[in-house]
């Protein structure tokens, strides 16, 4: 079965013993072959070997712990300059940072927005976008990243 939730509670205690920061997780589940990928970080950064030895843990605990998923491909990666928020901790983090993010329901008429985020309140952001303050409850935001930014 796809939880995203519990696969993350299966997998991140293996992710941090090993050293690194379980990040996220996303699921694209569909009929024929669903991709699982699965965001690694560290302090020293992460390398190719790194996703290697963290895809062949993850691959094994899946086996034991989810046996019913089906078939799937596994892809472990860094967050990148992208870098996906997940949770309220990944907001607070990049306060004054632009964001970009989608949306489940529309705002003023769009799913998509880019801004600055301002503020992280109890269960909602603030971004910033073209000068007018939008305050956004967690629960609407479908996907969210980093935008990178370029020198």
């Amino acid at each position: 079965m796809w939880d995203r939730e519990s696969i993350y509670t299966v997998i991140m205690p293996t992710i941090t013993t090993l050293g690194y920061e379980l990040v996220g997780i996303e699921c694209h589940v569909n009929h024929k072959n669903s991709l699982l990928r699965v965001y690694i970080d560290s302090d020293l950064g992460i390398t190719v070997d790194d996703c290697e030895n963290i895809s062949h843990q993850v691959s094994a605990l899946l086996d034991v712990e989810k046996p019913n998923m089906g078939s799937y491909t596994l892809e472990v990666s860094s967050p990148g300059l992208d870098r996906p928020l997940f949770t309220k901790a990944h907001y607070v983090r990049f306060i004054a940072n632009d964001i970009s993010i989608t949306l489940y329901e529309s705002l003023d008429g769009q799913k998509k927005l880019k801004g600055l985020l301002k503020a992280v309140l109890e269960d909602e952001i603030v971004i910033v976008v073209t000068g007018k303050d939008f305050q956004i409850p967690l629960s609407n935001i479908k996907k969210a990243r980093l935008v990178p930014k370029i020198n």
